[in-house]
Formats: structure tokens, sequence, C-alpha cells
């Protein structure tokens, strides 16, 4: 029910995290760093299934908030996250049993390893949001009933907030602000929780999915070997599904800004091979949140939206989108416990602004492809039936 994180799959989920992360989650390569230092200082890390996390334990989450573009000149000291959480331990008079990921994505998949190696403590193998989302209401946690404080939010300089809210929503705001004030980023620890509740509302695996992913990337670089073979395989046999390839060209043009404490803009791609003549346009938020084909929706939020480097597999996140780069965009449907209703209104297309689009299941807007894939047993509840009438 546990395994031993060692350096390489740090290495592995840094590429399969950032794939979950749909553009998000802040750059892969400085959590990276952050967590093989810590297990080649402090040793390797526990990775405890979710069903294994005895239900009276303090699980208590570790991330970075921020806009990922600051992180690349903002760099972290290391110590940030582990600080915050012993400062929430303080407050709360009980020491953590564990951390976890708080999403799947760049450094918030990594961080919580750099902070279990320090303390000596596991990691979950699950998460609040089973990708990447920009804002702290917008957790599988805050949708099935936990609050996400008291939350403490801890700076480079050392200086720290303890922040109490009456929602998740006023949260989001408070902490923003305060984030913005620390310089644009800064580590967190929230919604502390018992492995009861982990188990009712977290999005289950989602670690050991993302070190797959990145085994069979890294796997394949060097080679003449296209990685989305081994993509599709290992998100068919997942709570998620088959990976698809939405589009493929090259990026012509990138508008990014950092407004309000995100990351926010759009790439246009020039499509070529079978998606000569064509052009895609992905909108994001920190993440990628809608990819349109001309006046096609290839995909949304919360669906996975991807987009990688055709050259090497690997994952390009929104603030190394770059003109001229040859990508492909993917797409990847999520778990269900993302689909229902109290989820899409919490991160479906609509709260995002896009008011004409209603969410469309990946599977059902690709209903040729997903009728000849594998289906988890819940999509195969759900749309079995209908994809192959």
């Amino acid at each position: 029910m546990s395994r031993t994180v060692v350096e390489n799959d740090i290495e592995d989920l840094a590429i399969g995290a950032a794939i979950l992360g749909t553009g998000g989650g802040g750059d892969p390569y400085i959590g990276k760093l952050m967590a093989i230092d810590s297990i080649r200082k402090y040793g390797e890390v526990e990775l405890l299934d979710p069903d294994a996390v005895p239900d009276d334990a303090l699980i208590i989450p570790t991330a970075m908030m921020g806009a990922p573009t600051i992180l690349i000149e903002k760099v972290p000291g290391g110590g940030e996250a582990l600080q915050a959480m012993r400062k929430l331990e303080e407050y709360l008079g009980r020491k953590a049993y564990a951390t976890m990921p708080i999403e799947s994505g760049g450094v918030n998949s990594t961080i919580p390893f750099n902070v279990a190696a320090r303390a000596g403590i596991p990691v979950v193998d699950a998460d609040g949001m089973g990708r990447a989302f920009p804002e702290l209401q917008m957790e599988s946690f805050h949708i099935y009933g936990q609050s996400g404080t008291p939350m403490v939010i801890y700076d480079e300089k050392n200086n720290f907030c303890i922040v109490e809210t009456a929602d998740n929503l006023m949260l989001e705001q408070v902490a923003r602000g305060i984030t913005i004030r620390m310089g644009g980023d800064a580590h967190i620890a929230e919604y502390p929780m018992t492995g009861r509740d982990v188990k009712r509302t977290g999005i289950k695996r989602t670690i050991s999915l993302g070190i797959r992913l990145g085994s069979v990337v890294r796997g394949v670089m060097g080679r003449d070997v296209d990685p989305m073979n081994g993509i599709m395989k290992i998100t068919e046999d997942s709570d998620y599904g088959k990976a698809i390839v939405l589009f493929s060209g090259k990026i012509v043009d990138v508008e990014r800004r950092t407004t309000a404490g995100f990351a926010v803009g759009r790439v246009i791609i020039e499509g070529y091979d079978q998606h000569n003549g064509k052009s895609l346009t992905v909108r994001f938020q920190n993440e990628n949140l809608v990819a349109i084909m001309g006046k096609e929706v290839l995909a949304t939020v919360p669906d996975l939206i991807t987009i990688l480097d055709s050259e090497n597999g690997l994952p390009v996140t929104t603030e190394y989108l770059r003109y001229g780069s040859r990508v492909t965009v993917i797409g990847i449907p999520t778990p269900e416990i993302m689909r229902t209703p109290e989820a899409i209104n919490v991160w479906g297309p609509k709260y995002f602004g896009y008011k004409d689009l209603e969410y469309v299941p990946l599977e059902l807007l690709h209903k040729e492809y997903y009728a000849e894939a594998k289906l988890s047993r819940e999509k195969e509840e759900k749309y079995g039936n209908f994809l192959r009438r």
C-alpha cells in the first residue's frame, strides 16, 4: 500500500505532473531540484496510498501559491513550505502525520517531497485537483465540504501570516492579496484534514500516475520514438481516460501578462500535417482552460489540455510558451469525481468567464475516438452505451 520515492522518481514526477498540470503548477525544474536536494540530505520519502492513511491522522497539504512566471526569477530557498507547515502545526497544537499536494502540476507535485524529506514524514498519493487550477477554492477538498483554514502563508524572507476566513472563497481573496504583497509568490500550508477526509474528498493516486507518465516520456527521450503511445496507454489504464491528440503545429503568437497574481493569456498555434491550414487557440489562467479550432471547441476545463514539445514529448508550461516552437496539444479526460455538478460549478468553463461554453466531456466531444478506447468502470457505466450505439 506504499512505496519509497527515490531521486529517479522525482525526475519522472517533474515531467508527469507537468503533463497532468495543464501548463500550470509552477516550474517543475525548480521543484525537482528542491525535492532531490532534500532527499539526498535527509533520506528517501514514503509515498502512502490514501486508503492506508489512518482515519484520525492529521494531513497538511503544502504548496506554492502565486503566478508561475514570477517563480522563474524569484527562486525559493527551499525551506519555506516546511516552515509554513511547522507554523500551522504550532497553531493547531498537533504534528502532521503526512503531507500531500494540493494539485497535480509542476512545482506543486514535488514541493510535498521537499517538505516530507525534511520533516521525516510520508506523502499521501492523492491531491485536491487532479490537475492544476489557479484558485484555492478550486479543490475537491472544498467541493466536498472541507475548510481550507486555518492556513499559513510563508515567504522567503521569513514573513508569515496565519489566515482564518469564513469560507474558502474569501480564503482565496485574502491569500491572493497577501501573496501579491509578498512579491507575487509564497509557500502555503492549508486544508488541514484527517485521513478520513482525504479518503472522502481527495483525488487518489495522482502522484503515482505522474511518476508513470514521466517515466515513459523520459524512457524514449533521445530515441526516435513517439511518447504519445505510452502516454495513451498509461492514461487509458487510469481513472482519467485515454489521452487524445487534439492538434499539432507551430506557435505563431503568445499573449501573456501577470494580472491580479495570475499569468493570463492565450497562445495561437498554426497547424501542420493533418492540421495544415487550421489554427488552434488555447486560453489560459496559469493553466490551459479552453482549446478552440476555428469555431469548434476541442476541449474545455476541467478536462486536461496539455501542450507538449513535439520533438521530445516534454510538457511546456505557460511561462515557457515561445514563438516558433513546434508543439502537440493533447487532451486527457478527468476522473468522474471532477465532473459532478458541484465540481463543474467551481471549475467549469463558465466560472472562468466563458459564459457561452457548456462543459462537455472529452469522451462526448470526440465520440469516435473514445468508442474504441477502454474506459474505467465509472466511465463505462456513464458513457459506454452512448459511445458504442
